[in-house]
């Protein structure tokens, strides 16, 4: 019988951008939750429900005139206590010459002093329940803390609203920039550090990650963002790590609490081993190999450790090296140490720039 037939492709390093889709949702930059500080009733809505606001814009006023009375009244307390305060210093001024004189007792001149530094106490008592009120009466004018979008307004003009109440008026969410929030296996994150640790990996030019997002519906969103940050604690309910990025939304098409898939652009292997899928078996505990084809044409199983699907391809960590020739078909009728016809296939290398085949992360392939 001749030889039989495989078709076979040469497994040459090439560079491979490595990625890491996974699935996300995104949350708000910052959520402000406007609530009254003083008592009153909602006399004026001063914002359009829907709109977009600035910082430091008013938002409703309240019944300012109860206030309003309450700073006069505290006003009016702290001219009275500057002028008792006056009078006091002035009497103490005066029993401080006249003492040297003997013109008056020693008691007279501290009762003077005591005066004098009570009357100035009553000056500071008084200014500080100016502020207090002047404070409350700024309360009634509600301003916005944040720049970003209003949501409906939950209480009406006419509403009695009380100070340190748990409902919100109103809720302003900011939309430019925007967080994703994914959840990263912990293996997958062990795997990226030793490989930057080992240089398998080279980081980006500016040390970031950058991140692009594709929307449930499949179409890519139009911005590049960076990621921002790692948990430092890993959930062990789900073995994953929730890392963030933060992305720019000018447009507002990303809301808070979309599902979105977010691919994050860990860096360029430039020796990266890639086997085509279909070459990759399994033996009976799971474990993946191939076909190899040696000098002499005889064939031979090796066990391999795949990293991620790149295109129609396996990135190989382990078990390959550069120039080995493995099967991609016919491995139906060969078995080890059988002499084969090899037949070299070309095969497209995945290279940097491709986008990985499916949203899973680094599981030894499986």
């Amino acid at each position: 019988m001749p030889p039989q037939a495989v078709d076979i492709v040469t497994i040459h390093p090439s560079a491979v951008d490595i990625h890491t889709s996974l699935p996300g949702r995104t949350n708000a930059f910052e959520i402000a939750q406007v609530r009254p500080q003083v008592t009153g009733v909602i006399e004026k809505r001063l914002f359009v429900e829907g709109s977009d606001i600035t910082v430091g814009q008013q938002l409703y006023q309240v019944d300012a005139s109860r206030y309003k009375a309450t700073f006069e009244s505290a006003q009016g307390q702290l001219e009275q206590a500057q002028a008792r305060a006056v009078t006091a210093s002035a009497k103490a001024r005066r029993y401080r010459d006249l003492v040297r004189a003997h013109a008056v007792s020693s008691q007279d001149y501290d009762d003077a002093v005591a005066a004098e530094k009570e009357a100035l106490g009553q000056v500071l008592t008084a200014r500080g329940q100016v502020a207090s009120a002047q404070v409350d009466l700024g309360y009634t004018k509600m301003y916005a803390p944040i720049t970003g979008r209003i949501g409906r307004t939950l209480t009406t003009v006419g509403a009695l609203v009380t100070a340190n109440q748990t409902q919100n008026l109103a809720v302003i969410t900011r939309l430019d920039p925007i967080y994703v929030d994914v959840n990263l296996p912990a293996i997958t994150l062990l795997r990226l550090r030793r490989e930057l640790a080992d240089g398998r990996i080279k980081p980006q030019a500016d040390g970031k990650v950058p991140v692009t997002v594709t929307l449930e519906d499949g179409s890519p969103f139009g911005q590049t963002g960076r990621m921002a940050l790692a948990e430092v604690n890993v959930d062990t309910s789900t073995s994953t790590v929730i890392v963030r990025a933060i992305m720019p939304n000018p447009d507002k098409m990303l809301l808070p609490g979309m599902y979105v898939h977010a691919q994050l652009d860990e860096g360029t292997d430039p020796n990266a081993l890639l086997v085509p899928q279909e070459a990759v078996s399994r033996n009976t505990h799971g474990d993946p190999q191939v076909w190899l084809v040696a000098a002499d044409n005889t064939v031979s199983l090796r066990q391999v450790t795949l990293g991620q699907a790149m295109g129609g391809s396996w990135v190989v960590l382990s078990g390959l090296t550069s120039g080995d020739r493995v099967v991609v078909s016919g491995v139906q009728k060969i078995r080890p140490g059988m002499k084969v016809a090899p037949h070299d296939t070309p095969t497209e290398q995945t290279g940097a720039g491709a986008k990985p085949a499916s949203p899973a992360a680094d599981k030894n392939g499986q």
